[in-house]
């Protein structure tokens, strides 16, 4: 199997623990820990786990140069993207945030334009309109409240500034992701997320008593902890290293279908007409800026 292809299927992978970690992450907050705090606990613990992990790997030296990137992609990979999700699921729900997070790669095509000249055409202009009325569609309409989920509109804003994050750090990250070996990247920027994080959630972590959780608790944030922070974040950023950030950002629309068949089948969520017709016009926004840019890949290769 070639490089690209074990690409794929990381980021398939983490795809997976993505669409899964909706629903997951939503009912250990704020019962058991705060989003915050949850936050503070997942870098802490990624820093620990990819510092670990580097001294098996020969060490690299990172050019200063690459200083301000780096750090930069860590404030909004490992400080936005996260404080922003986090607190957005806490006052929304799983489907509502599996949603808005596909408008990623309509995010990634926009800040490519904007960053490395990317030209946006009237289709894939018309693709990021509908993908942003499907977000703001749930932003301005969606239910106001449902259980363990007190202010849906403002969740559902704090995503899509999530997804605006995560899109910059997508973005910030391919150059350097070629550069050096992702355990090197991971080894000192979640640190630095860690030094970004801390006064945001030390005292919500402090607050919590491990001691006393019971093992719904202990298993969920375990996989929120080794999974979706350590695993997922390893998948991608090997991800990165061979297929441009467009292709992981397109990964992000399988996101609602294994979110929505988890959070329906565990009985965390369900679907409304709002969220139908948003998951449409996000779907049909994706597919016109992802379409056009695989016809125009297999012209430039006839």
């Amino acid at each position: 199997m070639n490089k690209q292809w074990l690409a794929i299927l990381a980021a398939f992978g983490a795809t997976t623990i993505y669409g899964l970690n909706h629903t997951i992450m939503k009912v250990i907050m704020p019962t058991y820990i705060e989003p915050y705090g949850l936050v503070l606990l997942r870098v802490i613990t990624a820093s620990l786990l990819f510092g670990a992990l580097s001294f098996f790997f020969p060490k690299e030296k990172i050019d200063r140069e690459d200083y301000w990137r780096i750090g930069l992609a860590t404030g909004f990979g490992m400080f936005l993207n996260m404080v922003f999700f986090i607190k957005g699921l806490s006052l929304s729900t799983p489907i509502n945030s599996s949603v808005i997070i596909t408008i990623m790669p309509i995010i990634v095509l926009i800040l490519s334009a904007i960053f490395v000249g990317e030209k946006i055409t009237w289709r894939k202009a018309g693709g990021i309109a509908a993908g942003f009325l499907g977000a703001i569609t749930l932003v301005l309409y969606g239910s106001a409240f449902t259980k363990n989920a007190p202010n849906i509109p403002l969740g559902n804003f704090y995503m899509l500034i999530n997804a605006f994050s995560y899109g910059a750090y997508l973005v910030l990250m391919k150059p350097i992701s070629k550069k050096y070996h992702v355990i090197t990247l991971m080894k000192w920027m979640f640190p630095l997320g860690v030094l970004l994080n801390l006064p945001v959630g030390w005292e919500e972590l402090s607050a919590v008593s491990f001691s006393s959780l019971p093992f719904d608790a202990i298993w969920r944030i375990g996989f929120v902890l080794l999974f979706t922070t350590f695993l997922a974040y390893l998948l991608n950023m090997y991800a990165l290293r061979e297929v441009p950030p467009s292709t992981i950002g397109a990964f992000t629309y399988l996101q609602p279908i294994i979110a929505i068949g988890y959070a329906t089948l565990s009985g965390n969520d369900q679907m409304d007409g709002i969220k139908l017709l948003a998951t449409t016009l996000v779907f049909v926004g994706v597919y016109m800026v992802t379409q056009r840019e695989r016809n125009k890949s297999t012209k430039d290769e006839a």
